[in-house]
């Protein structure tokens, strides 16, 4: 089995999950943990993708893309411009990205669990568009492409990344 960013910080991360989801209206989030998250994701994928080299294929385009979205995320739950509603939404999708149980475990099939935390995270950032400005999104994303392309590039690729049933449980969760 593919080593996991939870061996030896799951309950660490289901607290930092918690603290985040109470936090993200009042603008009180941990930077420091996020970030070091962010890092461990983004470590353990590169990795992952060295050692399985062409058997990943397609699919390691979208996986170096799950810090980026989780750090977009994250900075969107702290900035002021972002209305309290579409915080407590976006600070979901960042919990569901650190808690290591979710529709696709990482903690049991490794970095491929990834995919439904960056199909969640972007469907959520697709639906809050409604109400926050595009230029918003666009400051806070550090990825080479145009954010909003991207967007539309994941949730184009979502039901091959995950299947159309996640997909589906995905949109269900997220129109809660």
């Amino acid at each position: 089995m593919d080593e996991s960013p939870f061996d030896g910080g799951a309950a660490a991360d289901e607290d930092l999950a918690r603290e985040i989801a109470d936090n993200a209206e009042a603008n009180d989030l941990p930077r420091d943990r996020a970030s070091r998250f962010y890092d461990r994701i983004r470590n353990t994928i590169r990795s992952y993708i060295d050692r399985k080299g062409p058997v990943v294929g397609k699919t390691a385009e979208f996986l170096l893309l799950v810090p980026d979205f989780f750090i977009l995320l994250w900075r969107m739950t702290t900035d002021p411009r972002v209305n309290g509603k579409d915080k407590v939404l976006l600070g979901s999708a960042v919990a569901y990205y650190v808690m290591p149980f979710d529709l696709i475990p990482e903690a049991i099939v490794g970095p491929i669990g990834y995919l439904d935390d960056l199909v969640f995270g972007v469907a959520v950032l697709n639906k809050i568009l409604g109400s926050v400005d595009a230029s918003i999104v666009r400051e806070h994303w550090s990825g080479s492409e145009d954010v909003l392309a991207t967007i539309q590039r994941v949730l184009n690729a979502a039901e091959s990344l995950v299947g159309e049933d996640l997909v589906g449980k995905i949109k269900k969760m997220i129109m809660r």
